[in-house]
């Protein structure tokens, strides 16, 4: 087959193995993100080998994801967010410095270097909010102040992994840049603070002249541009583009009814993302847990990340009640993409073994199949929605 004919095979494997097993386990009332993960797993290198993630595909995986954070930001409202933003900060630290101890106490006391202790633990900080949105999205509890936490939490997580990352990594080379450390948290802070604070009020300014221009959908043009262009500038500043996405949807959320956003936006989400959670699937390697002696290591790494969130989190929600303590607990478990992309960088600056690696990413697959049935089994089925704000259709 040449390349063209190649791509479109895989991409045509990828949606519809995809939905068709979000289907079945929808029909199975589990979440249909599990079903597509699984996809991926079948189809790529771990059983059938239909599927083998490339540049192109992974920017469609790319594209995916940051949709699914743009839609979710658009049904998340500042002021919302903003009224959680205590809890949240504090899930967020919590939930980074637990794991993060866990991981290295454990790797120190297997007798690993400190620098490889540290990168292990880097990895056990990160959470990917794709999966946990997702789930929330289909669950249709997006308007519930435990979603709200977790959507704040993950975006503080986000940048307080950066600077971890940005540390160890520092660590690797024998020095710490202190000064470029600071610039960098600066601008991140700075970015996701002016985004939430004053994003809407910039957008509502620039509502008269949008609505005179002759583009038919302007209004929803100019959220593309701006979701693409805020995810462009967080990956400049060292942060995740699907966070950005999340900031832009944020800006437009106000103006979302109006506007027909969500409307228009939701169609090209639902082709999008499924690609995203295929090829996250895709990257997993069975054969990778069977590995001589990785197998008991990969077991109380997987344990202890799952632990460190649960306690760590779970603290933070506390004042949510027990129950939603426990959810935000979980919905923070799923490393995803965000645990390979640190463990990635280890692996590049040489400072954990091939063996440390394959550890993480079972890790990384695990949490991320885990979680998101648990978390589905643990939500309400009729949801409570906070004092003013309007219940999902």
């Amino acid at each position: 087959m040449d390349h063209s004919s190649k791509l479109l095979l895989e991409l045509f494997l990828m949606f519809a193995g995809g939905k068709v097993l979000a289907e079945i386990f929808e029909r199975l009332r589990q979440p249909a993100v599990v079903g597509e993960l699984l996809a991926g797993i079948v189809l790529g290198p771990s059983l059938l080998a239909l599927l083998h993630p490339s540049e192109l595909t992974a920017g469609l995986a790319e594209v995916g994801a940051i949709f699914l954070l743009f839609t979710v930001g658009l049904e998340t409202k500042p002021r919302e967010l903003l009224q959680v933003g205590g809890v949240a900060a504090l899930v967020a630290t919590l939930g980074v410095i637990v794991p993060l101890v866990l991981g290295v106490l454990y790797m120190r006391a297997l007798d690993h270097t400190m620098v490889e202790s540290i990168f292990v633990g880097a990895a056990m900080v990160a959470t990917s909010v794709g999966i946990t949105a997702r789930v929330l999205a289909d669950a249709g509890v997006l308007s519930t102040r435990l979603a709200r936490v977790i959507l704040g939490a993950a975006v503080l997580d986000d940048i307080l992994g950066m600077i971890v990352l940005a540390v160890v990594s520092s660590l690797s080379t024998g020095q710490i840049n202190y000064l470029q450390l600071a610039i960098v948290t600066a601008e991140a802070v700075g970015f996701s603070v002016f985004m939430v604070m004053f994003g809407s009020r910039v957008v509502g300014r620039m509502q008269p002249r949008v609505e005179k221009l002759r583009a038919r959908n302007s209004a929803f043009i100019l959220s593309i541009i701006l979701c693409l262009g805020l995810s462009l500038a967080s990956v400049y500043i060292g942060m995740a583009a699907i966070i950005g996405a999340f900031l832009a949807g944020l800006a437009m959320a106000d103006h979302s009814e109006q506007w027909r956003l969500r409307e228009n936006a939701h169609p090209v989400m639902e082709f999008l993302a499924p690609f995203f959670f295929v090829l996250l699937g895709a990257q997993v390697n069975l054969r990778t847990i069977y590995h001589p002696g990785l197998l008991g290591m990969a077991a109380a790494v997987c344990g202890l990340a799952i632990l460190g969130k649960l306690v760590g989190c779970g603290l933070g929600a506390l004042s949510l009640g027990k129950a939603d303590a426990l959810r935000v607990g979980v919905g923070m478990v799923p490393r995803g993409e965000v645990g390979l992309i640190v463990a990635g960088v280890g692996l590049t600056l040489h400072t954990i073994s091939d063996a440390v690696y394959a550890v993480v990413l079972v890790m990384c697959m695990v949490t991320t199949v885990v979680a998101p049935p648990v978390l589905r089994w643990l939500l309400p089925e009729a949801p409570a929605v906070l004092p003013g704000a309007e219940p999902e259709a």
